[in-house]
């Protein structure tokens, strides 16, 4: 096992503020590394520790990449702190829940390939996720090696936000990792997200997070089977901190509104309409259309755009209304049991 000094799992300021005098005396910050059905796995500087999610109850959901306050003798969790960043969607499918996927990310590695895979669409989603959590989003382009037209693929991903940093890496060539190298610093964490069969195993193999079980994308469609089953945090050679996750079949975004305004400020900054509720389709004076139509922007950022503003403001009044009945629903239980216990000290 590699160090396990705090600063290596991550500690920060931000995290040690939270800790009274009491707690750095009586307590141990342990960093969650593992996630499982039944159980999470945490690391400290007196080593590994399993956690029955028996004795989480009382806490906050916790996921990969959170920071536990473990009691030093007995080594059950006290409190979760607070996080820094979390990276979260809505759950797949018809659950009104949100999915936590990582937490106290640093930098977030949205890993597309160049091939068929490669989808703007769905790269603005993992953009939108991580502006609107505040992490650095780094697009990496794999299997560049395999692929005549590496400089066209870059360009569209660029195209995407101003200033974005793209890598086009090749796994299997450890020089051609020097760009996404230089971001696993000394405690700095990184999360690596994309779809089934686009090289993220590959990938943190060749950055030194152990071996990742990688499988072959099948000819047909260049689509791959998931290899990643849980989510992990692996301690990198070079000093950085890497979380794996499993490929999302489903990225369904909610409370997300300030993160897809950021990523698609190029079309807000054209919205200088006639009216104020412009919904930038067919109005006289639109601001938007009026760039469209002298090329200034593309009609597919539009389009996209809209879709995203449109799913996660229906996804996040979903959320909030399913909040509202569970509020509602502890009220009535409260009052139930009031009534009951009324009842029985007359009797």
């Amino acid at each position: 096992m590699l160090s396990t000094s705090l600063l290596e799992l991550g500690w920060k300021t931000f995290f040690q503020q939270q800790v009274s005098l009491e707690e750095s005396t009586d307590c141990l910050p342990t960093r969650i590394i593992e996630c499982h059905r039944s159980r999470l796995l945490g690391r400290g500087k007196d080593g590994d520790h399993t956690f029955p999610l028996a004795l989480l109850k009382h806490l906050p959901a916790a996921t990969v990449g959170d920071w536990l306050l473990v009691d030093r003798h007995s080594k059950r969790p006290l409190r979760l702190l607070e996080r820094q960043t979390l990276l979260q969607r809505k759950a797949a499918g018809e659950r009104l829940d949100s999915q936590l996927i990582a937490a106290n990310i640093d930098t977030l590695l949205i890993v597309s390939s160049c091939n068929r895979d490669f989808n703007p669409a769905r790269l603005e989603r993992y953009l939108s996720l991580a502006l609107e959590a505040g992490m650095m989003p780094v697009v990496v382009l794999t299997k560049a090696d395999l692929c005549t037209e590496v400089d066209s693929f870059r360009r569209r991903a660029e195209a995407l936000r101003t200033g974005l940093v793209v890598e086009c890496v090749n796994a299997l060539d450890t020089t051609a990792l020097a760009g996404v190298a230089a971001w696993c610093k000394t405690g700095q964490t990184l999360a690596m997200v994309g779809s089934s069969g686009v090289g993220k195993s590959s990938l943190a193999n060749a950055l030194g997070a152990g071996e990742q079980v990688t499988a072959a994308v099948r000819e047909d469609d260049q689509r791959g089977r998931h290899t990643t089953t849980a989510r992990s945090l692996h301690q990198l050679p070079g000093g950085g901190l890497l979380i794996d996750t499993p490929g999302m079949r489903e990225l369904q975004l909610a409370d997300c509104e300030d993160g897809v305004n950021a990523l698609f400020a190029d079309v807000l900054d054209f919205a200088n309409c006639r009216f104020a509720d412009c919904s930038h389709d067919s109005e006289p004076g639109c601001g938007v259309q009026r760039a469209i139509a002298a090329g200034q922007l593309d009609r597919r950022r539009l389009q996209s755009y809209r879709k995203l503003q449109a799913e996660q403001q229906r996804n996040s009044e979903s959320l909030a209304q399913k909040r509202r009945r569970m509020k509602q629903l502890g009220k009535l239980y409260k009052t139930i049991q009031k009534q009951s216990m009324q009842r029985k000290s007359r009797d």
